[in-house]
């Protein structure tokens, strides 16, 4: 079967959920604003983007660039609140968002800030369809709002060049993800609009590994984010009751 065929009609992109973020475009980099909890978690989830990505493909996480020569596809980037960071260690990031106004507002702020990163409206599918390849995937909290879990993963791992890897975050389907990520942090501590998120949508780390591994990925390994209410900061944790990050590799080949 053809690449284009492969991911023909296999769309994953929740229009609803699209129309919602493409309304708080212009408040994407207000850390006080709707996204207040995504600029919370950054240095975390940039960490883990670092750290695994100089382990896999053997570079100093201490260097001034370590990710220099590296391509990277950020899914589902936003306004770029991602792809910049991994642009000043050096990427050479490609943000993908069908959102227009995400887009606009991703390419304005990079502009301002005199980075060069390539923006585009598109999906991982139409990326994968063309035989797009890149050395480093990342898609952070997107897996919660896509239709179709397995298709959006396998476009994912198709768009991960052989040898390269893939990185993501999501969160639990749990009753204490219910509790925290949904009543907590939308209805009482109001972190995140209401509505953002349907636990239904909610992925296990079994399910996420099957889904990873259907993509003929390797190695899934996880860890969790968890928030310490007492130092109001965020750490890395075995424990992924509720949010998680995900990591596989792309077998090289012969």
């Amino acid at each position: 079967m053809s690449t284009q065929r492969a991911f023909a009609g296999a769309g994953t992109v929740d229009r609803r959920e699209v129309d919602r973020f493409d309304r708080l475009a212009r408040d994407w980099w207000d850390p006080k604003g709707p996204m207040r909890a995504l600029h919370r978690i950054n240095p975390l989830r940039m960490s883990f983007i670092r750290d695994e990505a100089c382990r896999h493909f053997r570079r100093e996480p201490k260097a001034p660039f370590p990710l220099a020569g590296l391509s990277v596809l950020d899914v589902g980037c936003g306004a770029g609140l991602l792809s910049e960071p991994v642009a000043r260690l050096g990427g050479a990031v490609t943000g993908l968002d069908p959102s227009a106004r995400n887009i606009e507002a991703a390419r304005r702020h990079a502009a301002e800030g005199g980075l060069a990163i390539e923006y585009r409206t598109e999906t991982v599918e139409e990326i994968a369809a063309r035989g797009g390849r890149f050395d480093l995937v990342i898609a952070m909290e997107v897996v919660e709002h896509v239709p179709e879990v397995e298709s959006f993963v396998r476009a994912c791992g198709a768009a991960v060049a052989p040898g390269g890897l893939l990185l993501l975050a999501t969160i639990n389907r749990t009753m204490r993800s219910f509790a925290l990520a949904i009543l907590g942090a939308e209805y009482l501590l109001k972190w995140l609009p209401k509505g953002t998120h349907d636990w239904e949508k909610f992925v296990t780390p079994d399910e996420l590994r099957e889904a990873v591994e259907a993509a003929g990925l390797t190695g899934f390994r996880t860890r969790g984010m968890v928030f310490n209410p007492v130092e109001r900061d965020w750490s890395l944790s075995r424990d992924t009751a509720v949010n998680y990050l995900a990591a596989a590799e792309k077998p090289a080949g012969p």
